[in-house]
């Protein structure tokens, strides 16, 4: 949910440099220089060459400026770089830019370009591809780039008319850093990167369909003053109003919008995994994480909230899950603010919408002339809902809980830090238990659930951020996908901190096994996996690298390692049977949700439910 800008600034602003004669490889680096990009991710290959090779020559032209040049950072593999690239975007709100060759390395960034899809993450990836005469007759290292693509992106380019590569170029920033972020792919045959042109130093391509809708979205942004009048009847009649807030707010940058709309009309706020930073569950108002993993207090919320109003939110399938009617069953009324109308009614009904930018559309609605107060019944309901089903576990065990790992974390670094995750438990542990007060601050696969994506997400987001802490908290599991990043960070010296909670094992799979298949722990077990990670980060040069495994070594090793200078590793060995608790099945609503045993349940029957989702267990993943 990105600010609208104004259509085609380029178009009057011509470059200096006009008329000067440029290969097309160069013409790639000149668009990137003008855009503001000072990082590329990439790997080389064949049909990438010519364009590396400029990267070269750009940077030894700019050898008496070095805030001019472009640092280029060479991850393991071109999955990696797209996750540095996603990383960097996430924290920095600037478009993330990976440079790939042909055939294989196109086809192993069709992850990273389909999760920042699913997360409205803005990239732009150039790609090389095989000479024009070439396509198509199954030449070495060829892929159908565009088609492949095609199905995952928010636009591919496949440039065949070398004379449009710039204005290509420049389009592609355009389209994946506006509306509805996304990522945007530019195939660029290997001749047309060797070709010589002019450089015209302006211009888009002539792109009505999208420039319309962005115009309509503009247009509209402020919202007049019947249809801020038709919110305000619906919120009169609301006993319990809720918001309903995800990455949407953060995107926009309407964090602040947000918790002063919350606090004006003191209405409670949940948050999707996307929208962790937007306001803390310390907040009176905040109630924290909803959804398949989130907090009770907050899936109690929503159960009884009679206004349900959804801001930068999607109603996806971890939150409303395979019944969005069951969804906030006592909602009279749902209000549904997004800047992508796809969105709109495509899961849940509304019964008023808007369609454009999350912070212009707050601060025009709070220009209303609106006397709206939650009654004080619903916020001192919401008090005890927090008080009664907040986040617990296991504080006597003598094992390390993971749970205990994040907290203390939390309270050492204040919150203020960045933390990417991998996929599977030690991810909702860190959404759960870690106190995210500031926005951009949470980085994880959230739509995708792609395993790996927690090292080189940090990578990406420690040289988008050089001044901020940015930690990894990963498992095991995750941690094998992309360890080979281990060596990245300390190539270029970015002062990560890796925090592996190892559970020798997938901990969510085993979870599921345990709970629904019998205990039967096929493929999620890896006890008898050799792999030591602290030898493994020592190897890989750093100078960092420990493990934990007694409470009573814990505070002082994390604390060590947040204050260590440069890289860092730190390995936790957790409790093996530690369960990310709530947990809402498949197909199952908030009322069902089984809460485990150290969070109370409103429902004491919930061991009942647990044959039910038995029955469902195979749609959860």
């Amino acid at each position: 949910m990105s600010k609208t800008p104004k259509i085609a600034v380029q178009e009057i602003q011509k470059s200096p440099f006009a008329g000067e004669s440029l290969s097309g490889a160069d013409i790639i680096l000149r668009v990137l220089s003008e855009q503001g990009v000072d990082t590329v991710f990439g790997y080389s290959g064949g049909a990438i060459l010519p364009t590396y090779d400029a990267v070269f020559r750009f940077n030894e032209l700019h050898a008496d400026d070095p805030a001019r040049q472009i640092n280029l950072v060479v991850p393991a593999n071109e999955q990696a770089a797209g996750f540095m690239a996603a990383g960097y975007a996430r924290a920095s709100g600037k478009v993330g830019v990976f440079m790939v060759t042909s055939g294989p390395g196109a086809t192993n960034a069709v992850t990273p370009i389909a999760d920042c899809n699913g997360d409205s993450v803005p990239v732009v990836l150039i790609c090389g591809q095989v000479p024009r005469g070439a396509i198509g007759s199954d030449a070495f290292q060829e892929a159908p780039v565009f088609n492949i693509m095609s199905a995952c992106a928010k636009q591919v380019f496949l440039v065949t008319d070398p004379d449009k590569l710039e204005q290509t170029l420049r389009t592609a920033f355009e389209v994946a850093r506006t509306g509805r972020p996304g990522p945007v792919v530019v195939d660029v045959p290997k001749d047309i990167q060797n070709w010589t042109g002019t450089w015209q130093g302006q211009g888009t391509l002539a792109f009505r369909g999208y420039s319309d809708r962005l115009r309509k979205v503009a247009k509209g942004a402020h919202l007049d003053e019947r249809k801020r009048g038709e919110f305000f009847e619906l919120l009169a009649q609301s006993r319990r109003p809720l918001l309903y807030v995800g990455g949407g707010i953060i995107t926009a940058g309407a964090t602040a919008e947000l918790r002063q709309f919350a606090e004006r009309y003191r209405i409670p706020v949940v948050h999707t995994l996307m929208g962790l930073g937007t306001i803390s569950v310390k907040h009176e108002l905040g109630l924290g994480m909803l959804g398949m993993h989130g907090a009770a207090c907050a899936n109690y919320a929503v159960e009884d909230c009679d206004f349900l109003i959804a801001v930068g939110a999607r109603f996806d399938d971890r939150v409303a899950g395979g019944r969005p009617h069951a969804f906030a069953p006592r909602a009279r009324y749902v209000a549904h603010i997004d800047i992508d109308e796809a969105e709109i009614n495509k899961v849940k009904r509304a019964h008023w919408t808007h369609v454009g930018d999350a912070k212009d559309a707050l601060l025009s609605l709070m220009e209303h002339d609106a006397q709206f107060e939650a009654p004080s019944a619903w916020v001192e309901h919401i008090a005890e809902l927090k008080r009664r089903y907040g986040m617990n576990y296991d504080r006597n065990s003598e094992l390390i809980q993971p749970q205990l790992v994040v907290e203390k974390l939390s309270e050492i670094t204040g919150g203020r830090a960045i933390v990417t995750t991998g996929v599977g438990q030690h991810q909702m542990w860190a959404a759960q238990f870690f106190d995210f007060v500031e926005p951009r601050s949470f980085l994880s696969s959230g739509s995708m659930g792609t395993m790996g994506f927690g090292l080189p997400a940090a990578i990406g987001a420690q040289i988008g951020r050089p001044d901020a802490l940015v930690i990894d908290i990963d498992g095991d599991g995750s941690m094998r996908m992309n360890i080979g990043d281990l060596e990245t960070a300390t190539t270029y010296g970015v002062p990560v901190k890796v925090l592996l909670l190892n559970n020798v094992g997938d901990g969510m799979i085993r979870q599921w096994q345990r709970l629904f298949y019998d205990g039967r722990l096929c493929v999620s077990d890896k006890s008898l996996h050799r792999k030591d990670f602290v030898m493994a980060a020592q190897a890989d040069g750093f100078e960092f690298a420990q493990r934990v495994e007694s409470l009573a070594e814990l505070e002082g090793k994390l604390r060590a390692f947040v204050e260590f200078a440069g890289p860092a590793f730190l390995e936790v060995m957790i409790d093996q049977n530690a369960d990310v608790f709530p947990m809402v099945g498949p197909g199952q609503s908030y009322a069902q949700m089984i809460t485990g045993p150290f969070i109370p349940s409103r429902d004491e029957r919930e061991a009942g439910g647990t044959h039910a989702v038995r029955q469902a267990a195979s749609d959860m993943f």
